[in-house]
């Protein structure tokens, strides 16, 4: 017995593990879009909790990133706000240049940028779906296209996380928004694409599908009616809040998730189970 007592101290010994530090985002600069508000908003408040340095991206005119801005600083790690649109690969360009000469190489993004609204099929104007489709995917591939663009130019790898919905995996019950599916569809496989092209390279690609949240997007005027049906819907009997996809998305981000590239997490309550 004392031989064995002897060999299992000695292999717990050589045990290295450190979870607290897989979740320590310090020294590591991250890019988040959709910063001015809701999902997105969190997440990057999250990040700076983690200790990361965070560079906010929106086309919001309000007072939002200066909002998150000001809860960053509070926290302690710094963050510089970017008025950008994601549709434009020009100006993403410009903002990673941005981000990595004021806070340093780029490791980390989320990116949360995206629209929703709904209208039946038969009756929606060619506008309505392009615009959708320009923010939601188009944006999602041009933010992608230039994060690792710089990750890869300066060799030290990163993790990006994209945010797409369950909308993307199911088709919502009384929702007319074919639009809106088909883009999240889209964010999910071109997620899983990508970690498949940067998967040699140091780059995972990771998505987080939201149920039921309530955020400003989900409760936009014609979808308010419906809130008390989405919660009977969901096993878990309510909506999820934005402070819930803040965990998915730091482990995603992090050292945590080091094995994990091409996963679409489904962070939904419990709907998809049914």
């Amino acid at each position: 017995m004392a031989a064995k007592d002897k060999n299992w101290r000695r292999l717990v010994d050589d045990i290295t593990l450190n979870t607290p530090k897989m979740f320590d985002l310090s020294g590591r600069t991250a890019l988040v879009t959709g910063a001015g508000s809701g999902i997105g908003q969190r997440i990057a408040m999250g990040l700076a909790q983690c200790r990361a340095d965070v560079a906010l991206l929106d086309r919001r005119t309000d007072d939002g990133l200066t909002q998150t801005a000001d809860f960053i600083a509070k926290a302690g790690p710094k963050s510089i706000q970017i008025a950008s649109d994601v549709t434009s690969g020009e100006a993403l360009a410009e903002a990673v240049k941005q981000t990595e000469a004021e806070l340093g190489p780029l490791r980390l993004a989320l990116n949360a940028a995206g629209i929703a609204n709904a209208n039946p099929c038969e009756e929606m104007e060619e506008d309505q779906y392009q615009t959708l489709m320009d923010i939601n995917m188009k944006g999602v591939w041009l933010s992608c296209q230039a994060e690792a663009r710089a990750m890869l130019a300066h060799g030290h790898g990163g993790s990006i996380v994209n945010i797409a919905s369950m909308s993307g995996v199911i088709v919502n019950r009384g929702l007319n928004q074919v639009h809106y599916n088909a883009s999240k569809a889209g964010v999910i496989h071109m997620s899983k694409s990508m970690a498949m092209e940067w998967v040699d390279r140091g780059i995972r690609v990771n998505s987080i599908s939201p149920g039921y949240t309530a955020t400003p997007m989900n409760t936009r005027p014609e979808m308010v009616h419906q809130t008390k049906e989405f919660e009977s819907q969901t096993p878990m009997q309510r909506m999820a809040s934005v402070n819930e996809m803040v965990g998915p998305a730091v482990f995603l981000l992090s050292d945590a998730a080091s094995y994990c590239t091409g996963v679409d997490l489904l962070v939904v309550g419990g709907f998809c189970c049914w």
